[in-house]
């Protein structure tokens, strides 16, 4: 009986509302007000008790509904009947309402502030871009309406519209932060007129600069803007001054990434706005999975090049990485990077077992652990990070977008490498080979050719695939057996010819024999492949040599719109553990393989559709199941810094998503296999 109390159904089409439980008509309007006020509560700090929505406000002889209102703190629920003790009023519109529109614009919003004589403050949103008004009264008693950064919180530890002090920025939430991030690209493309491409460069730059800003830990805040710096042009001459100082700074650190002439190619009025956008959050304290989400979004929608690259969705990496479970000390790559999706995951699964570990001594919320106790937890995550995670990408933009993402996770970038991995090893870069030498302990100038790049214990990756981008380069394919011709003989056994090679060969199919050389013997891979690799027939002799060279462990089939929209190849991730000089000698004795159990899977639902979008479990009659959860906010007391928590209730929809299940009952069946790693 308990456990059905902790569910709510939802007709299809509706949405149980974030306040107040009202169950309203799912539209796109409706996904940015229950976006902002789930922010209102979690970063804000609001109680859900000052918030009304759909507040009639009078204005002349009629009313008008505003989409959400906040109370003073010392408003009663019987003072709340009356319009003039709203202090804060919120307008959101969906995406094609434009702020110019003279019925849906920020005139309505003014307007509503104008009609609660103790409104301050107001916010205008659609998702996409978003304007905050402060109300003044000029020294002849008109109302005037001064843009701002962001409305204040409610205990005055988010003061966005003055300089920000650290340990009061907000941890920022899931939807939240990537609406911030959608909303600084779009205002560099829309104010500057950039390419995708560049908007997301001169993005970076700035991300760039935040991070460092926070990584300064003792010096006072720079990476901000005051109301009165953003509403005139000196101001935003003085923010662009601040913040490429903070740049130089940057490059210094950040050499191989930023060129030394290179420079913030904003406008100030344009470099200011995104300051305001960002200020408010810490996005070193930002949880990891929710940074990764709005960062590799963002990256996705922007980079995506004409190179077979198509990027894992998050739960297909967290499902493959919890399932190849790598371990503190490990040396682990990604040789396809991209975005840098995978290198994070496994990073943040190794620092995850650590974190949990010095809970269990030190209790649950970092915050509380003793300062020495905090410093040496951070100091050990970015050793693990520098030290035992490696990317390789031929796309230098890649590359670049991956350092940002490991630098937003405790950093580890300086072993994200340019690299084509497919070329032969000693036309790689002396620069590449030693420090791959140096980081495995490996003899310098060891790393000669094919055979001598056994390097990595745990290799997670989605290589490149597709007919359209073949491999032909003769002294590339000769270093792969899977390069040459295969023939069967008349006893049905697949023998490769070692003088013949293929014209050309799809890029997943070097792919696969590349990464078996960069493990070590015993270390173990998840690879991303096209199905064609595990049923079709003239592709036998792979799946042979991969029972010749490897232990196949798993193979998980994925749903066919995993990857959509951007692509619909069916796709699974194969599971292989490396064998050892000996066991291979061992079975050419035998003169066979021995049979061994594979754990398969497939997954029905991958929690979004062939469109991308989410999709949420539905009982049998389609209509939308909620799960009661319990969020704990913390606030801290501006004045005294007293830390204080409190309970905030609501329901969650539940994505249909079973990757989420994969990998418990995995670890289970290698537990009775006796598979051990």
């Amino acid at each position: 009986m308990a456990e059905e109390q902790k569910y709510q159904i939802v007709p299809e089409g509706k949405i149980r509302d974030y306040i107040d439980g009202t169950i309203r008509k799912d539209t796109p309007e409706e996904y940015v007000r229950q976006t902002v006020e789930k922010r209102l509560v979690v970063e804000h700090k609001y109680p859900k008790a000052r918030i009304a929505v759909e507040y009639p406000i009078k204005m002349g002889d009629g009313k008008k509904r505003a989409d959400i209102v906040i109370f003073s703190e010392e408003a009663t629920a019987e003072e709340q009947q009356d319009q003039q003790n709203i202090v804060l009023v919120i307008e959101c519109k969906k995406e094609s309402v434009k702020p110019t529109d003279k019925e849906e614009g920020v005139a309505q919003l003014k307007t509503y502030m104008a009609s609660c004589s103790n409104c301050v403050w107001g916010m205008w949103t659609n998702g996409k871009h978003k304007t905050v008004y402060q109300k003044v009264t000029d020294d002849k008693g008109n109302i005037l309406f001064e843009e701002a950064n962001d409305i204040p919180s409610a205990d005055g530890s988010n003061s966005a519209n003055d300089r920000p002090k650290r340990g009061l920025m907000s941890k920022a939430t899931d939807d939240n932060l990537l609406f911030t991030f959608r909303t600084c690209h779009d205002i560099i493309s829309v104010n500057e007129g950039h390419s995708k491409q560049a908007a997301f460069f001169e993005f970076l730059k700035v991300i760039f600069c935040k991070i460092t800003d926070e990584r300064n830990v003792t010096q006072p805040v720079e990476f901000y803007t005051t109301a009165s710096e953003r509403n005139n042009s000196d101001g935003q001459a003085t923010v662009y001054k601040r913040i490429a100082a903070i740049f130089e700074e940057v490059k210094k650190k950040q050499g191989k990434i930023f060129e030394a002439n290179d420079t913030i190619k904003l406008e100030p009025r344009t470099l200011t706005h995104l300051v305001g956008e960002l200020q408010k959050y810490s996005l070193l304290d930002t949880r990891i999975d929710f940074k990764g989400k709005a960062y590799e979004e963002i990256v996705g929608s922007n980079l995506r090049g004409d190179r077979g690259e198509f990027f894992t969705p998050r739960n297909v990496m967290q499902m493959a990485v919890a399932m190849i479970a790598p371990r503190e000390g490990e040396k682990v790559l990604d040789s396809s990077c991209g975005t840098g999706g995978f290198v994070v995951t496994a990073m943040n699964a190794v620092i995850a077992t650590l974190k949990a570990q010095m809970q269990g001594e030190y209790g649950e919320n970092i915050e509380d652990w003793p300062p020495m106790i905090r410093d040496a937890f951070n100091n050990k995550i970015t050793e693990i990070a520098g030290e035992n995670f490696f990317g390789f990408d031929i796309n230098p933009d890649l590359v670049k977008a991956t350092k940002m993402n490991m630098v937003m996770n405790n950093d580890g970038s300086g072993n994200i490498i340019q690299l084509n991995s497919l070329l032969p090893p000693h036309e790689w870069s002396e620069e590449k080979k030693h420090l791959l030498e140096a980081r495995m302990g490996r003899a310098k100038d060891s790393i000669v050719n094919h055979k001598t790049i056994d390097l990595f214990d745990v290799i997670v990756t989605n290589p490149p695939f597709g007919s359209k981008i073949p491999i032909n380069d003769q002294q590339i394919l000769e270093q792969f057996d899977l390069a040459h011709t295969w023939t069967k003989d008349q006893h049905g056994k697949w023998k490769m010819n070692p003088t013949k090679l293929r014209v050309s060969v799809p890029p997943e199919q070097i792919f696969i024999e590349r990464i078996i050389q960069l493990l070590k013997p015993g270390g173990r891979a998840a690879i991303v492949l096209p199905d064609s690799i595990f049923s079709s027939p003239g592709l036998e002799f792979i799946r042979v040599w991969l029972m010749q060279k490897t232990h196949i462990i798993a193979s998980i089939d994925l749903h066919a719109d995993t990857f959509q929209p951007h692509n619909g190849t069916q796709c699974s991730i194969l599971f292989v553990v490396k064998k050892t000089e000996a066991e291979l000698q061992e079975e050419l004795k035998l003169g066979f393989i021995p049979n061994e159990e594979i754990f398969m899977v497939m997954v029905d639902h991958i929690g979004h559709d062939k469109r991308g979008n989410t999709v949420y479990k539905r009982d049998e009659e389609g209509n939308l199941v909620l799960r009661h959860e319990e969020n704990e906010v913390r606030e801290i007391n501006a004045e005294t810094g007293e830390v204080t928590y409190r309970k905030e209730n609501f329901e969650e929809k539940i994505v249909n998503d079973q990757t989420i299940m994969v990998a418990e009952v995995f670890l289970k069946w290698k537990r009775q296999q006796g598979i051990v790693w």
